[in-house]
């Protein structure tokens, strides 16, 4: 018998671990750092925070959330960030439209339907999250003609404080702390309030991303599924609200992120839950079936979808 004639490439030797142990401390220092670095930004921003939509709209008598200081406020922004990204050295990174989204690591009776109602809410928060990616070259490509950062920030900002005066106040900022009041009080909200949130913010997600504003898009995201889940609960109450917001954030991150592990863990956190938990593993699979193959959020260079 005739052996082939094409030979298997050695696989490569494992690291052994003496060769990691020398590491071990070096990462934990790298850890600890960075994460002592996450909390003093965060701890700095939300201090700003304070400044910006609280102690300076009460010293002028203006509503903190009004329709005008929340234009205001957000154009301004697009400005000052305009301003960094065309003077400051580095110009504030890459256009984050070209970078990835994650660093390289990422009762019995009631399943049926409960299995049911996580299918269609992480399938269809896929679908809309997909609709906004698709969008996303065409969004970018707008901006982009505008040619400088003080001309695309600016009107990127200005669209941004549009859509904040129309989403309300649940709908700026990062997110996440927002994710917490909707999902504290799921029965505070109608159907139509929350489907508002859900498209407003993720309107919002997709033109900071085409204009240049630089940030992450994991959180926006989340509150974009916690929205969208908590809306199925407002149509069909007898969705449970924790169901209907883990399998949102799962379906929505699936198609903003494309990144599975991520996408489980992070809806799983949401409602520590292990029932949910199984219940996740399975309807993460027609949402992934949606997503896979299809166009990233982020771009090349040229302005072209990376798949």
């Amino acid at each position: 018998m005739a052996q082939d004639s094409v030979q298997q490439a050695p696989a490569a030797p494992a690291t052994p671990a003496r060769a990691l142990l020398p590491l071990v401390l070096p990462a934990l220092a790298v850890g600890v750092g960075a994460s002592l670095l996450f909390l003093g930004v965060s701890a700095a921003a939300e201090a700003l925070q304070d400044v910006l939509w609280q102690n300076l709209p009460d010293a002028l008598g203006v509503g903190r959330y009004s329709a005008l200081w929340i234009i205001v406020m957000l154009t301004a922004t697009g400005a000052a960030v305009g301003l960094v990204v065309w003077k400051v050295p580095g110009h504030a990174g890459p256009d984050p439209a070209t970078t990835g989204l994650d660093a390289p690591v990422l009762p019995p009776a009631v399943l049926p339907g409960l299995l049911l109602a996580a299918f269609v809410i992480a399938s269809a928060a896929a679908l809309l999250g997909m609709g906004a990616v698709r969008a996303f070259p065409y969004v970018h490509g707008g901006f982009s003609r505008l040619r400088h950062p003080m001309l695309a920030l600016p009107v990127g900002g200005l669209v941004l404080g549009l859509l904040g005066a129309l989403g309300g106040h649940l709908t700026l900022f990062k997110g996440l702390d927002e994710v917490g009041e909707i999902a504290a009080d799921p029965d505070g909200w109608s159907a139509g309030e929350f489907a508002t949130m859900t498209v407003v913010k993720l309107a919002a997600l997709l033109v900071a991303a085409s204009c240049g504003f630089r940030g992450g898009r994991i959180f926006p995201a989340v509150f974009v599924g916690a929205a969208f889940g908590l809306c199925a609960h407002a149509l069909v109450p007898a969705v449970h609200p924790a169901l209907g917001v883990a399998a949102g954030v799962l379906g929505m991150l699936l198609a903003i992120t494309r990144q599975g592990w991520v996408s489980l863990f992070t809806a799983a956190v949401l409602v520590s839950s292990p029932a949910i938990l199984a219940l996740l593993c399975i309807a993460s699979l027609p949402a992934w079936l949606l997503v896979t193959g299809r166009p990233q959020m982020q771009l090349r260079e040229d302005g072209t979808a990376v798949r």
